[in-house]
C-alpha cells in the first residue's frame, strides 16, 4: 500500500473517530448537563455529565496549560511515529490504533480549548469506577491493543523505523 493511501486511511479513521467522540459529547451536553444521571443498567452503568477539569482519573486538576503542553507534546511525537511506520501490510493496525490514541487525545483536547474541561458521562457505578468518556475508551483499547502487538506480534527489528538513528 503506498504511503498515500496510507495517510487518506489514517485520516478517515481519525475523522470517523472524533467525530463519533464530540458527537456523543454534543448529546451528553444536551441532554445530561444540570439533569440526574440516567440508569442503563440498575446499579452498574450510568451516563452521569461531570466537567473534568484534570487529565486521566481528575489528576492535575485546574492545570489546563501542563495538561495542554503534554497533550501537544504527545500528538506532535504520535506525527512523527506515524510518519516514519513502514508502508507494510503489517503495519496497517499500528496505524489504525495509533490513529485511535490521537482522535482521543484531540477529541480530549478540543474539550479543554472549547470549555476549559472534558466532558465525561460513562459511570460504571458497579466498581466506582471514575467517570470517562468514548474519547477515553479509544486510548485505553489502544493502549491496550498496542501492547499486545508490540509483546507477542511485532519484533524487535520490525520497530527499528522508531529509531532516532534512522533518517
Amino acid at each position: 500500500m503506498d504511503k498515500k493511501k496510507i495517510l487518506a486511511l489514517d485520516a478517515l479513521v481519525f475523522a470517523a473517530l472524533l467525530a463519533f467522540d464530540q458527537w456523543t459529547k454534543l448529546l451528553v451536553i444536551r441532554y445530561l448537563k444540570d439533569r440526574s444521571a440516567k440508569v442503563l443498567l440498575q446499579g452498574v452503568l450510568e451516563l452521569q455529565y461531570l466537567e473534568n477539569r484534570g487529565s486521566a482519573f481528575g489528576m492535575f486538576q485546574g492545570q489546563k496549560l501542563f495538561i495542554v503542553t503534554v497533550d501537544v507534546l504527545f500528538m506532535l511525537i504520535l506525527c512523527w511515529i506515524v510518519a516514519r511506520i513502514p508502508q507494510e501490510k503489517k503495519f496497517i493496525k499500528l496505524h489504525c490504533l495509533l490513529m485511535m490514541v490521537a482522535a482521543g487525545g484531540i477529541g480530549n483536547l478540543i474539550d479543554r480549548m472549547r470549555f476549559d474541561y472534558v466532558v465525561d458521562f460513562i459511570s460504571f457505578v458497579l466498581i466506582h469506577y471514575p467517570i470517562f468518556n468514548v474519547a477515553d475508551i479509544y486510548i485505553v483499547i489502544a493502549v491496550i491493543v498496542l501492547f499486545l502487538l508490540f509483546v507477542f506480534v511485532y519484533r524487535e527489528e520490525d520497530l527499528k523505523f522508531l529509531s532516532l538513528g534512522r533518517g
